[in-house]
Parts: structure tokens; C-alpha cells; sequence
């Protein structure tokens, strides 16, 4: 069973680890990568997310569940410490904060261009949008780097770790030096998830930021 690893010194030699790519380098992480996003139908997975400023201080614990359904969509849903939706269903991303009764919608495509979130959605240019920069690994995980082509995406580069070709974690180095470690467990690949899990519905009395695209037409 693979744990967070908790933001203290181990974290920090973590973090040191993969920003120095220290271990030996193997070309596979290239096969893997194209696996990732070409091969895998379905994935779920429990999720533990740390939020790290540039002196490794913990800014933010989250937690929840992770379901993808490609091609195209995903559903971030965070229990810990509040309860917040983020779900891209082919053609929008709304961002629903339960507490707050607010959520935010964007075109899809917009919201997810350059950003790691479009390698989650399995989208057909996915790959072209980011350097591969090589692989390596790190005892049970062989960690992939790349970095987004274009430099506003807001993320300088991303690292994806997988163990026995699964992906087990998730690594964000952002442009304001801060980052994000995501860690899966209980990880299923290619398993049936429910359709409607990626249907988003506004509730009664719940506020809208934003105005969606609507299919067949070009994004506002």
C-alpha cells in the first residue's frame, strides 16, 4: 500500500530527489508515459495531496478520490478539510465548493491547455504540449519529467511516478516555486465507473461564476 509522504525531513529529501532526477536515468519513462495516456480507459484512486511553499512548509493538506474516464474527462472530489467538486466533462470544468454553494465554470479546453491536468484527461494532443526531459528511478518508482512547451501554463514542470507501470504519484513544480505531491492509493485501472459521475448538474440555490460552453458552438 503506498503513503503520503508526510512534509518533514524525508519529505525534503523527497522533493530533493526528484528536482535533482539523481538516479539512474531509463528511456522507458517515455513508453510509460504514452501507456498513460494512450492505453488507460478508466482510473480511480484515493488521493492524499500536500501543498509545499518554497522552504518545504506544508500550506495545504487535501484529500479525496480521483475517477478519469476517457477520452476527455475526470472528477477530482475532495473530502478533507472541505468538500469540493472538480469535474471536466468533456467540454467544461466546473469547480463546485459545497461550504461555499458556489461553482465555476470554464470551456474545457481553455482551462486545461499546457497544464498536467491535461494529461489526466487523455486528450489526442496531450503528449505535444510538453518536453519529454527523460526518466529515472527512485527504489520501487520510476519517475517520468516533463515540462509544458509553453511557459505561462503557471507550471515549470511536472513529474509522474509509477510503480509496477501504474501511476502511483504526482509531482507539480509551479511557477511561484511552490509544490504540489499528490499520492494514490487503492488504485483501479480500467474498471467500470459510472457515466453520471462525470455529469454536473447545478443544485437549487447554488451560484455560477463563469459561462459555459455549449456543444457545437465555439467557446465564449
Amino acid at each position: 500500500m503506498v503513503r503520503l509522504i508526510r512534509a518533514s525531513s524525508v519529505t525534503v529529501l523527497f522533493i530533493a530527489a526528484v528536482a535533482q532526477g539523481q538516479l539512474t536515468v531509463d528511456d522507458h519513462g517515455e513508453r510509460l508515459i504514452a501507456e498513460f495516456v494512450d492505453e488507460i480507459d478508466t482510473f480511480r484512486g484515493e488521493f492524499e495531496q500536500v501543498l509545499l511553499d518554497p522552504a518545504g512548509e506544508v500550506l495545504e493538506r487535501t484529500s479525496g478520490t480521483l475517477e478519469i474516464s476517457r477520452p476527455a474527462k475526470f472528477r477530482w472530489s475532495y473530502v478533507e478539510p472541505y468538500e469540493q467538486w472538480l469535474i471536466a466533462d468533456g467540454l467544461n470544468i466546473w469547480s463546485y465548493d459545497v461550504d461555499l454553494a458556489q461553482v465555476t465554470v470554464k470551456p474545457q479546453a481553455e482551462a486545461l491547455a499546457n497544464t498536467p491536468a491535461l494529461l489526466l484527461s487523455g486528450s489526442d494532443d496531450a503528449l505535444e504540449q510538453f518536453n519529454y526531459e527523460g526518466s529515472y528511478d527512485e527504489t520501487v518508482t520510476t519517475w517520468v519529467k516533463l515540462a509544458p512547451k509553453n511557459t505561462d501554463s503557471g507550471f515549470m514542470r511536472v513529474e509522474l511516478g509509477f510503480i509496477d507501470e501504474t501511476l502511483y504519484r504526482m509531482v507539480f513544480f509551479d511557477n511561484l516555486e511552490q509544490t504540489t505531491l499528490v499520492e494514490f492509493d487503492d488504485v483501479v485501472v480500467n474498471g467500470a465507473i459510472n457515466a453520471q459521475r462525470f455529469d454536473f448538474v447545478v443544485p437549487d440555490g447554488v451560484d455560477v461564476v463563469g459561462t459555459p460552453a455549449v456543444a457545437g458552438t465555439s467557446a465564449p
